[in-house]
């Protein structure tokens, strides 16, 4: 059965907010909190777009550029969550995402302030299908893996994680390039649907929005990210008919969530 353009880039959004999601639960998962994923996606994003029309490469390569370049940019911010841990990671991960944000707002070669314009649409359903399907399996690896059971236990207690052998700065580290390299092939994908973007698509706000997603699912699996991600992005559509009261209803929606259910949609009772 064919899709309506309306329905295929609903399914589209939704598909690339799942990887979003997916990209902060990795962190949050050892107990990072981050709001700075918007800052990982927009490295992705004007990467692999300016590959793809100043640099002529094709898609795939760009798209794997874009995730890399993501990925050490990551690493970079992980170092610093060696040290520090709760409201304070929270507030340099903001900060981080500022700087990538006003650093794009007056980098000319990718249109500064005016954004870049112009790029192919690659970004298709069976492609996102493809790169969903394979990120929940290998989450579903990672946490039946001894490397999970590590991520847990730094979760739960980093000194008692350290105490038997897990090696804090490695995971840590890993945690925030991997999530940071998922992150940017999010803004890849995305970059090569929306066929423009600029700074703003990227502030903030658009942090904000994954975090959202991963605290309504439930911050304890990636099922939850996931089932996060599906919720915010289909339940405003779904309220259209509300016109300008959407947003109003949705935000209270996601207000009654967190007192009936503070542990999220899918997260096991704390």
């Amino acid at each position: 059965m064919l899709l309506d353009p309306y329905a295929q880039s609903v399914l589209v959004f939704m598909g690339i907010n799942i990887i979003l999601a997916l990209s902060l639960y990795l962190p949050v998962s050892a107990g990072l909190l981050s709001l700075g994923q918007g800052g990982f996606m927009a490295i992705g994003a004007y990467t692999s777009a300016w590959l793809t029309v100043e640099a002529a490469w094709p898609f795939l390569p760009a798209l794997a550029a874009g995730s890399a370049a993501a990925a050490v940019v990551g690493a970079l911010v992980g170092f610093p969550a060696l040290r520090i841990r709760g409201v304070y990671l929270i507030i340099l991960t903001m900060g981080f995402g500022e700087i990538v944000r006003v650093f794009f707002l007056n980098f000319e070669p990718t249109g500064a302030a005016s954004g870049l314009g112009g790029i192919p649409m690659h970004t298709t359903l069976p492609l996102l299908a493809a790169v969903v399907a394979l990120l929940l399996l290998g989450f579903w690896q990672l946490r039946r893996s001894r490397i999970g059971r590590a991520i847990a236990a730094v979760r739960e207690d980093e000194l008692a994680a350290e105490i038997i052998g897990v090696n804090l700065t490695r995971v840590k580290v890993a945690l925030f390039a991997i999530g940071g390299a998922i992150a940017g092939l999010g803004g890849g994908l995305y970059a090569h649907f929306a066929s423009f973007i600029d700074p703003a698509q990227f502030g903030f706000h658009r942090s904000a929005e994954i975090f959202i997603m991963v605290l309504l699912g439930g911050m304890g699996n990636f099922i939850g990210a996931t089932v996060g991600a599906v919720t915010v992005t289909l339940l405003p559509e779904l309220l259209r008919g509300l016109e300008d009261w959407r947003m109003v209803f949705f935000g209270s929606l996601l207000v009654v969530m967190m007192i009936v259910r503070p542990w999220g949609l899918v997260g096991a009772r704390r």
